[in-house]
């Protein structure tokens, strides 16, 4: 929907997100406003694609970059030690004293107005890298003392090849997991920052929908076409994230591998006619016995 949706609906369907019509204000959905209107008479499924565009890319653009500071930062810090692992530590610890969120909303606040949705995703990106930091150092030091690390370092290869060829590979499964989080996380905090107007409010995405909603007074009112569509896309990519997260577990671990239903039949079979003889052979012994008595 976010890479194709905006042309169809604003090409192909001749609808507008942004397009003014106060005689169909706060219209229910209907046949010619899927998912009704607005208080200005802006259509909302309209809306609702157009902003999946900018709230994706807002999550994704900071997913990926707080995933990459704290892969370099816990991987370099666990992996160096001395020095470095103390000053990168250091660093991560007074991130982490330091609240969150109101972290967040001063420097949102600071800049409000200045930049548009990549200011925002940056923003969340330098304030959302710490814990991820802390558990991938965590990770590094178990592994750099592993059979397959120093086979690396003996056969001459470099700090950085260590790293990127060995650790990285074998930290895989937890920088997917935590890459799936920083996306989730950062969804809900570009929505949060729209909703209390810290966001860019004046383009089109689910939070500024929910932020106008708001403003809109759309629960009051009883107009739940406006608000619903946008909390419930939220939802849905937080529960994508979580079933694509326990796909990434199954590959990744063996255990929780799921065996193909064939296989599972066969084993069923082998089982039975495994167990028939066994059967077989103790009724035997039971008539044998009763026919002696």
């Amino acid at each position: 929907m976010a890479l194709v949706g905006p042309f169809v609906v604003q090409d192909g369907m001749g609808l507008s997100s942004t397009a003014i019509d106060v005689s169909n204000a706060l219209q229910p959905p209907s046949s010619a406003h899927l998912l009704g209107t607005t208080a200005t008479g802006e259509d909302v499924f309209a809306q609702l694609v157009v902003g999946s565009r900018v709230s994706l890319m807002v999550a994704l653009v900071a997913g990926v970059l707080s995933t990459t500071l704290s892969v370099l930062i816990g991987v370099a810090g666990g992996y160096v030690g001395g020095r470095v692992d103390a000053v990168l530590t250091a660093v991560t610890n007074i991130f982490l004293v330091i609240p969150g969120l109101p972290l967040l909303i001063i420097i949102a606040g600071y800049v409000h107005g200045r930049g548009g949705p990549l200011t925002v995703a940056l923003i969340i990106a330098l304030t959302s890298w710490p814990w991820g930091a802390r558990q991938k150092r965590a990770q590094t030091l178990s592994l750099r003392s592993r059979d397959f690390i120093t086979a690396a370092e003996m056969t001459g290869e470099s700090r950085w090849g260590v790293i990127t060829r060995e650790l990285v590979p074998g930290l895989a499964p937890i920088i997917s997991v935590s890459f799936l989080g920083a996306v989730v996380g950062s969804m809900f905090a570009d929505a949060g920052l729209s909703f209390i107007g810290l966001g860019n409010i004046n383009t089109v995405s689910w939070g500024s929908m929910m932020y106008w909603a708001q403003n809109g007074s759309a629960l009051t009112i009883g107009a739940w076409w406006w608000f619903v569509p946008p909390g419930a896309c939220i939802a849905l990519i937080g529960v994508a994230a979580g079933l694509i997260n326990f796909g990434i577990d199954e590959i990744s671990n063996p255990r929780l591998r799921r065996p193909p239903k064939k296989a599972v039949q066969r084993a069923r079979a082998a089982a039975l006619a495994a167990v028939r003889p066994t059967v077989a052979t103790t009724a035997s012994s039971a008539a044998t016995s009763r026919t002696a008595s």
